[in-house]
């Protein structure tokens, strides 16, 4: 290979399967460069794999320029059609594997994994063209016309485990909400003693009353807002007070506090031991902080005399379980649990509330 016409690379060599790969650091401003998108030599099929969903490189985007000094990418993985040479740097057997990575001009890339982290890499670099000698890691495979890469994009995907929506709550340091959400946890006794904060979801024998994923929710609700909307020191000031008043009146979790009944008679005899609950009382939780924000309080309160037994089927059948008896969680049951729960505490209706309360009466929903 002619060195004088190549890229090249720093980069280590590896053996997988048998076969060599390479881990190169490559400067940012250089991918967008060498891994094009829609290029006409790769064939359709492999390009049809790779469809961007376009509303996430925004994000990607603004996490890189919002936080220049901590953020953090996994490597890309490509693959490489063309002609390569790996130079080491010696032949000691201690450093056999450092070397020089060469790939000819003319070698066709293909991203197997990492095409929205390249995406948002040029959409930064227009921003903050600094950045650009900054370096990702690339795991390079060579594959003549390219006839694995469908294999290694299937295998790459097929095997990743994604982390819960919990842990993604409990690792961030930076979102204000997740942050006053584990402050609330840490600092409510109950919540402290029986929140999982690893799972998004409880079995009938965990240990736990509610998921951390449960209560960040319910947080969102409660402020009526989106992931990552601005929070203020009022709405943090509401949480933290909702969730003392929320706990000290819901009886059957005291319940369980107090060693009366386990965690697993609370899931299989009360609606209040499970997301679609608590996602409710965020809905009502709203409504009181814009309608009632001098008193609110005193219809919390109201909560320890609601009948929450999943026998109580007039009040919560078709609204927090199916008439199989299983609990169901999806935006209209919320919904309806949040009405029903409006009723029981004296709280009208709104239209749009009324509407949906009549055709849940019609059968419609």
């Amino acid at each position: 290979m002619d060195a004088t016409f190549c890229y090249s690379f720093p980069s280590i060599k590896g053996i997988q399967a048998g076969k060599e790969y390479f881990v190169a650091m490559c400067p940012l401003r250089i991918i967008p460069k060498i891994f094009l998108f829609d290029e006409e030599e790769i064939p359709p099929e492999h390009r049809a794999q790779r469809i961007l969903n376009k509303s996430r490189i925004p994000e990607l985007t603004n996490y890189i320029i919002e936080n220049e000094n901590d953020y953090v990418f996994s490597s890309i993985t490509a693959s490489i059609d063309g002609e390569i040479e790996f130079v080491p740097y010696n032949n000691e057997s201690s450093s056999k594997d450092l070397g020089q990575l060469k790939i000819a001009l003319d070698a066709r890339f293909l991203i197997n994994d990492g095409q929205h982290r390249r995406a948002a890499i040029e959409e930064a670099l227009k921003i903050s063209p600094e950045i650009g000698n900054e370096t990702i890691s690339v795991v390079f495979f060579h594959d003549k016309n390219l006839k694995k890469s469908q294999q290694i994009f299937s295998d790459l995907n097929r095997h990743a485990v994604n982390t819960t929506s919990s842990i993604g709550i409990l690792y961030d340091h930076r979102d204000k909400l997740a942050l006053i959400t584990k402050d609330i946890i840490a600092n409510t006794p109950l919540l402290a003693r029986y929140t999982d904060k690893e799972r998004v979801s409880l079995s009938k024998n965990s240990p736990k009353i509610l998921a951390l994923n449960h209560i960040f929710n319910t947080n969102l609700r409660l402020l009526g807002k989106s992931k990552g909307d601005k929070i203020s020191n009022s709405d943090e000031d509401f949480l933290k007070e909702f969730w003392l008043v929320l706990c000290n009146s819901i009886m059957e979790w005291n319940y369980v506090m107090q060693k009366e009944i386990t965690t697993r008679d609370l899931r299989a005899t009360f609606i209040v031991g499970h997301g679609v609950f608590i996602e409710a009382i965020g809905l009502v939780g709203n409504y009181l902080r814009t309608y009632h924000e001098g008193d609110w309080k005193k219809y919390i309160s109201k909560l320890e005399k609601v009948d929450w037994n999943r026998s109580n089927t007039a009040d919560w059948l078709g609204r927090a379980f199916n008439h199989n008896g299983r609990i169901q969680k999806t935006t209209h049951t919320i919904q309806l649990t949040a009405i029903k729960i409006k009723q029981l505490i004296d709280l009208p209706l709104t239209e749009a509330e009324q509407a949906l309360e009549e055709k849940f009466f019609q059968g419609v929903v």
